[in-house]
Order: structure tokens, then sequence, then C-alpha cells
């Protein structure tokens, strides 16, 4: 199987929220901003961007859910909105990325709608000034 990168989200990291409870365990919440370029899309995160990551009480994170809405240009130049849902877990054994994700994307864009039943993947690079999120559709 072969995967074609449909765009990249560049994350800028905001204000964090963290609960820890008398095991250890915590949860955190990142909200975030940044904007996303690529082939089929390029626009921006909208107010409200938030990743929520739980992690173990030795430092490890387990597991993250991002929820955010992307507003800009499709690949025919039309205005659309992107939400995306992005599911994952952290991998030490991924190399030179942070995480992988099985994104669900639904959008008002007609010209993307192929998305809404696409096999999508994210993966986390970092970078200096956030994360990269790069997301590809099995082709």
């Amino acid at each position: 199987m072969t995967f074609e990168e449909i765009f990249t989200v560049h994350v800028k990291i905001g204000k964090t929220t963290e609960v820890r409870n008398s095991d250890g365990d915590s949860v955190v919440m990142i909200l975030f901003t940044g904007h996303a370029t690529g082939k089929y899309f390029e626009g921006v995160v909208l107010d409200g961007g938030v990743d929520t990551q739980v992690i173990g009480k030795h430092g490890d994170r387990h597991t993250l859910s991002a929820r955010y809405i992307l507003q800009g240009r499709d690949h025919s130049d039309q205005p659309c909105e992107i939400y995306i849902e992005n599911n994952g877990n952290f991998n030490k054994d991924l190399k030179n990325v942070l995480f992988r994700t099985y994104p669900k994307i639904i959008t008002n864009s007609e010209a993307l709608s192929f998305l809404h039943h696409a096999l999508l993947v994210g993966e986390g690079l970092p970078t200096e000034s956030g994360i990269d999120i790069k997301i590809f559709m099995a082709v």
C-alpha cells in the first residue's frame, strides 16, 4: 500500500492544563493554533484546537486525541472548513516520528469530500516551533 501526503498541519503549542491522580497518572490538555499547507488544502487552525494526552506515572505518554477545525481554501480554490479528529498513540519504535494517528475528517468542501471515507494516517514530527502533523491518504 502506498500513501500520498494530503497536507501538513504546522502546530504552535499554546496553554496547557493538567490533572494528576494520587497514583501519578495524569492527563494534559494542550491548546494550539497553527496553519496547514499542502497540495489539497491551505488554511489556518481556528480557535479551540485541543490535544488531550494520557500520561503514565513514569512519564510515558500512552494516547492522544486532538480535535480542531481548519479554515482555508481547497485545491479548487474554494473556501472551506475541515474538522479533524486525530486519535493515536505514542510509539518509541517509530524513527524520527513522535506519534502516529488515525484521523477522521469531515469537510464542507465538495472537492475534498473523498476524505470522509479515505484511509488516513497522521505522523507527528518535531519542529523548532512546535510539531508538524503530516496527514497521508492510502492510494
